[in-house]
Protein backbone atom coordinates (compact mmCIF):
# COMPACT_ATOMS: atom_id res chain seq x y z
CA UNK A 1 0.00 0.00 0.00
CA UNK A 2 1.29 3.69 -0.62
CA UNK A 3 0.42 6.95 0.99
CA UNK A 4 0.86 10.27 -0.44
CA UNK A 5 2.16 13.08 2.43
CA UNK A 6 4.03 15.24 2.62
CA UNK A 7 6.26 15.82 -0.28
CA UNK A 8 6.78 11.80 -1.04
CA UNK A 9 4.45 8.37 -1.68
CA UNK A 10 5.75 6.61 1.20
CA UNK A 11 5.09 2.24 0.82
CA UNK A 12 3.88 0.47 4.05
CA UNK A 13 2.26 -3.01 4.54
CA UNK A 14 0.09 -4.19 7.37
CA UNK A 15 0.50 -7.84 9.31
CA UNK A 16 -2.31 -9.07 11.92
CA UNK A 17 -5.66 -8.06 12.44
CA UNK A 18 -6.28 -4.91 14.07
CA UNK A 19 -10.18 -6.39 15.55
CA UNK A 20 -9.74 -9.41 16.78
CA UNK A 21 -13.09 -11.91 18.36
CA UNK A 22 -12.96 -11.59 22.09
CA UNK A 23 -16.61 -13.54 23.30
CA UNK A 24 -19.14 -11.24 22.34
CA UNK A 25 -16.98 -8.06 21.65
CA UNK A 26 -14.44 -7.24 19.22
CA UNK A 27 -11.21 -6.07 20.73
CA UNK A 28 -8.77 -3.41 18.97
CA UNK A 29 -4.92 -4.15 18.97
CA UNK A 30 -2.26 -1.93 19.42
CA UNK A 31 -0.89 -1.10 16.26
CA UNK A 32 2.94 -1.17 15.97
CA UNK A 33 5.21 1.09 13.05
CA UNK A 34 8.28 -1.50 12.33
CA UNK A 35 11.06 0.73 10.68
CA UNK A 36 13.99 -0.67 9.27
CA UNK A 37 17.62 0.07 9.28
CA UNK A 38 20.55 1.60 6.74
CA UNK A 39 20.05 4.06 5.60
CA UNK A 40 19.35 2.27 1.97
CA UNK A 41 17.42 -0.71 3.24
CA UNK A 42 14.09 -1.67 3.35
CA UNK A 43 11.37 -3.26 5.07
CA UNK A 44 11.78 -6.56 3.18
CA UNK A 45 14.37 -8.21 6.60
CA UNK A 46 11.50 -8.16 8.72
CA UNK A 47 9.60 -10.67 6.95
CA UNK A 48 9.06 -13.29 7.87
CA UNK A 49 10.53 -13.30 11.37
CA UNK A 50 8.92 -10.43 12.82
CA UNK A 51 5.20 -12.75 12.23
CA UNK A 52 5.44 -13.74 15.71
CA UNK A 53 4.57 -10.20 17.15
CA UNK A 54 1.22 -10.31 14.69
CA UNK A 55 -0.18 -12.50 17.15
CA UNK A 56 -0.29 -9.30 19.55
CA UNK A 57 -0.39 -6.17 17.25
CA UNK A 58 -0.85 -4.74 14.21
CA UNK A 59 2.53 -4.66 12.29
CA UNK A 60 2.73 -1.85 9.63
CA UNK A 61 6.30 -2.01 8.00
CA UNK A 62 7.04 0.87 6.10
CA UNK A 63 10.01 1.98 3.65
CA UNK A 64 11.64 5.04 4.20
CA UNK A 65 11.43 7.88 1.78
CA UNK A 66 13.21 6.96 -1.28
CA UNK A 67 14.23 3.42 -0.13
CA UNK A 68 12.99 -0.15 -0.69
CA UNK A 69 9.20 0.70 -2.60
CA UNK A 70 8.87 4.06 -1.69
CA UNK A 71 9.09 6.95 -4.13
CA UNK A 72 12.48 8.17 -4.80
CA UNK A 73 13.04 11.89 -4.84
CA UNK A 74 16.08 14.35 -3.87
CA UNK A 75 18.43 12.73 -1.74
CA UNK A 76 19.13 15.98 0.02
CA UNK A 77 15.73 14.80 1.53
CA UNK A 78 16.87 11.43 2.43
CA UNK A 79 17.58 12.21 6.06
CA UNK A 80 16.39 12.17 9.66
CA UNK A 81 14.53 14.39 10.27
CA UNK A 82 12.43 14.44 7.16
CA UNK A 83 11.79 10.29 8.30
CA UNK A 84 10.13 11.63 11.58
CA UNK A 85 8.33 14.07 9.96
CA UNK A 86 6.79 11.28 7.44
CA UNK A 87 6.20 9.26 10.48
CA UNK A 88 3.90 11.40 12.32
CA UNK A 89 2.48 12.60 8.81
CA UNK A 90 1.90 8.77 7.92
CA UNK A 91 0.10 7.99 11.49
CA UNK A 92 -1.94 10.95 11.13
CA UNK A 93 -2.86 9.51 7.26
CA UNK A 94 -3.92 6.18 8.82
CA UNK A 95 -6.31 7.67 11.07
CA UNK A 96 -4.34 6.07 14.40
CA UNK A 97 -3.72 7.10 17.53
CA UNK A 98 -0.98 6.50 20.25
CA UNK A 99 1.16 3.73 18.02
CA UNK A 100 4.18 1.25 18.94
CA UNK A 101 7.01 2.03 17.99
CA UNK A 102 9.73 -0.89 16.83
CA UNK A 103 12.83 0.45 15.52
CA UNK A 104 15.67 -1.42 14.62
CA UNK A 105 19.23 0.36 14.16
CA UNK A 106 18.70 3.52 12.07
CA UNK A 107 15.27 2.88 12.39
CA UNK A 108 15.72 2.98 15.85
CA UNK A 109 17.02 6.85 15.92
CA UNK A 110 14.14 7.69 14.16
CA UNK A 111 11.88 6.02 16.42
CA UNK A 112 13.20 7.94 19.12
CA UNK A 113 13.68 11.28 17.52
CA UNK A 114 10.05 11.34 16.58
CA UNK A 115 8.89 9.38 20.40
CA UNK A 116 10.83 12.85 21.72
CA UNK A 117 9.60 15.75 19.21
CA UNK A 118 5.49 13.77 19.43
CA UNK A 119 5.63 12.60 22.74
CA UNK A 120 1.47 11.86 22.42
CA UNK A 121 1.36 10.01 19.47
CA UNK A 122 3.53 7.11 20.72
CA UNK A 123 2.65 4.61 23.70
CA UNK A 124 4.93 1.80 23.33
CA UNK A 125 8.98 2.30 22.31
CA UNK A 126 11.21 -0.50 21.12
CA UNK A 127 15.02 0.16 20.63
CA UNK A 128 16.85 -2.57 18.94
CA UNK A 129 20.19 -2.18 18.51
CA UNK A 130 20.60 1.48 17.89
CA UNK A 131 22.47 4.91 18.85
CA UNK A 132 21.40 7.93 19.91
CA UNK A 133 24.20 9.97 18.87
CA UNK A 134 27.48 9.94 16.19
CA UNK A 135 29.64 9.00 18.34
CA UNK A 136 28.65 5.35 17.03
CA UNK A 137 30.81 5.58 13.94
CA UNK A 138 34.05 6.60 15.62
CA UNK A 139 33.45 3.29 17.68
CA UNK A 140 32.55 1.17 15.03
CA UNK A 141 36.08 2.01 13.23
CA UNK A 142 37.86 0.92 16.10
CA UNK A 143 36.23 -2.44 16.63
CA UNK A 144 36.22 -3.08 13.04
CA UNK A 145 40.23 -2.41 13.45
CA UNK A 146 40.07 -4.55 16.60
CA UNK A 147 37.82 -7.38 14.96
CA UNK A 148 37.79 -7.57 11.15
CA UNK A 149 39.71 -9.32 8.40
CA UNK A 150 41.75 -7.10 6.28
CA UNK A 151 38.81 -6.66 3.85
CA UNK A 152 35.91 -5.87 6.38
CA UNK A 153 38.40 -3.25 7.00
CA UNK A 154 38.72 -1.93 3.44
CA UNK A 155 35.00 -2.03 3.13
CA UNK A 156 34.14 -0.34 5.87
CA UNK A 157 36.10 2.44 5.24
CA UNK A 158 34.43 2.34 1.89
CA UNK A 159 31.51 3.05 3.54
CA UNK A 160 32.55 5.81 6.14
CA UNK A 161 34.59 7.74 3.13
CA UNK A 162 31.24 7.53 1.16
CA UNK A 163 32.14 5.13 -1.61
CA UNK A 164 29.57 3.00 -1.59
CA UNK A 165 27.68 4.64 -4.52
CA UNK A 166 26.62 1.94 -6.50
CA UNK A 167 24.28 -1.35 -5.95
CA UNK A 168 26.90 -3.97 -6.22
CA UNK A 169 29.45 -2.01 -4.24
CA UNK A 170 26.80 -2.19 -1.13
CA UNK A 171 25.76 -5.75 -1.70
CA UNK A 172 29.66 -6.49 -1.09
CA UNK A 173 29.81 -4.52 1.24
CA UNK A 174 26.83 -6.34 3.45
CA UNK A 175 28.51 -10.32 2.03
CA UNK A 176 32.07 -9.08 3.43
CA UNK A 177 30.27 -7.80 6.92
CA UNK A 178 27.89 -10.13 7.18
CA UNK A 179 29.94 -12.09 9.90
CA UNK A 180 30.47 -9.30 11.85
CA UNK A 181 26.68 -8.70 11.83
CA UNK A 182 25.63 -11.28 13.31
CA UNK A 183 27.50 -13.88 15.47
CA UNK A 184 25.39 -17.08 13.86
CA UNK A 185 26.24 -15.59 10.44
CA UNK A 186 25.34 -18.19 7.64
CA UNK A 187 26.18 -16.88 3.90
CA UNK A 188 24.10 -19.37 2.42
CA UNK A 189 21.27 -19.31 4.85
CA UNK A 190 20.69 -15.66 4.07
CA UNK A 191 21.49 -15.77 0.69
CA UNK A 192 17.93 -15.42 -1.02
CA UNK A 193 17.27 -12.58 2.44
CA UNK A 194 19.94 -10.63 0.94
CA UNK A 195 18.72 -10.64 -2.78
CA UNK A 196 15.30 -9.62 -1.55
CA UNK A 197 16.51 -6.55 -0.35
CA UNK A 198 16.50 -3.34 -2.17
CA UNK A 199 19.59 -1.10 -1.36
CA UNK A 200 19.24 2.29 -2.17
CA UNK A 201 22.75 3.71 -2.25
CA UNK A 202 22.11 6.82 -2.80
CA UNK A 203 20.12 7.07 0.91
CA UNK A 204 23.51 5.41 2.30
CA UNK A 205 25.81 7.73 1.42
CA UNK A 206 23.97 10.54 2.62
CA UNK A 207 23.68 9.64 5.71
CA UNK A 208 27.63 7.98 6.49
CA UNK A 209 29.53 10.01 3.83
CA UNK A 210 32.35 12.46 5.12
CA UNK A 211 29.62 15.51 5.99
CA UNK A 212 26.39 13.21 6.00
CA UNK A 213 23.60 13.60 8.87
CA UNK A 214 24.70 10.90 11.25
CA UNK A 215 28.35 12.08 11.11
CA UNK A 216 27.32 15.07 13.52
CA UNK A 217 23.70 13.88 14.73
CA UNK A 218 22.83 14.20 18.57
CA UNK A 219 19.64 13.08 20.17
CA UNK A 220 20.83 12.94 23.47
CA UNK A 221 19.54 16.11 24.80
CA UNK A 222 15.76 15.42 23.27
CA UNK A 223 15.75 11.89 24.95
CA UNK A 224 14.59 13.01 28.08
CA UNK A 225 11.35 14.17 26.49
CA UNK A 226 10.43 10.91 25.87
CA UNK A 227 6.88 9.69 27.75
CA UNK A 228 6.20 6.66 26.05
CA UNK A 229 7.10 3.20 27.96
CA UNK A 230 10.38 1.87 26.57
CA UNK A 231 12.46 -0.90 25.76
CA UNK A 232 16.40 -1.16 25.22
CA UNK A 233 17.31 -4.45 23.39
CA UNK A 234 21.23 -4.15 22.45
CA UNK A 235 23.87 -6.95 21.46
CA UNK A 236 26.90 -7.50 23.36
CA UNK A 237 29.11 -8.09 20.08
CA UNK A 238 27.72 -5.50 18.52
CA UNK A 239 30.12 -3.73 16.04
CA UNK A 240 28.43 -1.00 14.84
CA UNK A 241 26.36 0.31 17.71
CA UNK A 242 27.51 -1.18 20.59
CA UNK A 243 26.01 -1.62 23.43
CA UNK A 244 27.23 1.08 25.45
CA UNK A 245 25.09 3.40 23.14
CA UNK A 246 22.02 1.54 24.49
CA UNK A 247 23.05 1.63 27.92
CA UNK A 248 23.44 5.63 27.43
CA UNK A 249 19.96 5.40 25.92
CA UNK A 250 18.72 3.83 28.74
CA UNK A 251 19.76 6.17 31.34
CA UNK A 252 18.59 9.37 29.31
CA UNK A 253 15.01 7.96 28.67
CA UNK A 254 13.14 7.98 31.91
CA UNK A 255 11.98 4.44 33.00
CA UNK A 256 13.44 2.33 30.64
CA UNK A 257 14.12 -0.76 30.43
CA UNK A 258 17.21 -2.21 28.79
CA UNK A 259 17.84 -6.01 27.76
CA UNK A 260 21.29 -7.02 26.54
CA UNK A 261 21.57 -10.00 24.48
CA UNK A 262 25.21 -11.83 25.45
CA UNK A 263 24.90 -13.98 22.12
CA UNK A 264 24.02 -11.62 19.79
CA UNK A 265 26.07 -8.69 17.53
CA UNK A 266 24.15 -6.26 15.86
CA UNK A 267 21.10 -8.75 14.17
CA UNK A 268 19.90 -9.66 17.87
CA UNK A 269 17.01 -11.71 15.23
CA UNK A 270 19.19 -13.77 13.46
CA UNK A 271 21.12 -14.68 16.68
CA UNK A 272 18.74 -14.90 19.37
CA UNK A 273 15.26 -14.47 17.52
CA UNK A 274 12.75 -16.06 20.41
CA UNK A 275 14.70 -14.26 22.90
CA UNK A 276 13.88 -10.97 21.62
CA UNK A 277 10.20 -12.03 20.39
CA UNK A 278 9.77 -12.88 24.06
CA UNK A 279 11.09 -9.61 25.42
CA UNK A 280 8.87 -7.48 23.36
CA UNK A 281 5.83 -9.62 23.54
CA UNK A 282 6.52 -9.17 27.88
CA UNK A 283 6.97 -5.28 27.31
CA UNK A 284 3.60 -5.08 24.86
CA UNK A 285 0.86 -5.88 28.08
CA UNK A 286 -2.32 -3.85 26.82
Amino acid sequence: MRARIRDTEIYFDVEGMGLVPDGPTMRERPVAFVLHGGPGGDHSGFKPGFSPLAERMQLVYIDHRGQGRSAKGDPATYTLDENVEDLEALRQHLGLGRIVSIGTSYGGMVAMAHAARYPDSVSHLVLVVTAAHAGFNDRARAIVAERGTPEQIRVADQLWNGELTSLEAVRHYYAVMGPLYSVTHNPEAGRDARLRTLHEPAALMQAFRPGGFLRGFDLRPELPRITAKTLILAGRHDWICAPEFSEEIHRLIPGSDLRIFERSSHSIRADEPQAMFDAIKGFLVY
